[in-house]
């Protein structure tokens, strides 16, 4: 997935001026997760919330 560099530029504006390798880290995926699941919205690759409370119910009774 490729990230805007302007999105990237203002993940590390809002860092701390001391900040260790994990938090950058859990920041650039995160923003990776939200950008993937964005793209998802926009291309339908949607579930509605009823049938998504039906799958996570049968994968929990099993």
């Amino acid at each position: 997935m490729n990230i805007a560099k302007t999105k990237l530029e203002s993940v590390f504006k809002d860092l701390p001026e001391q900040v260790d390798t994990e938090e950058v880290m859990y920041r650039l995926y995160l923003l990776e997760k939200i950008e993937t699941g964005e793209a998802d919205i926009q291309q339908g690759r949607t579930v509605a919330h009823d049938e998504a409370v039906k799958r996570l119910s049968r994968k929990w009774q099993q």
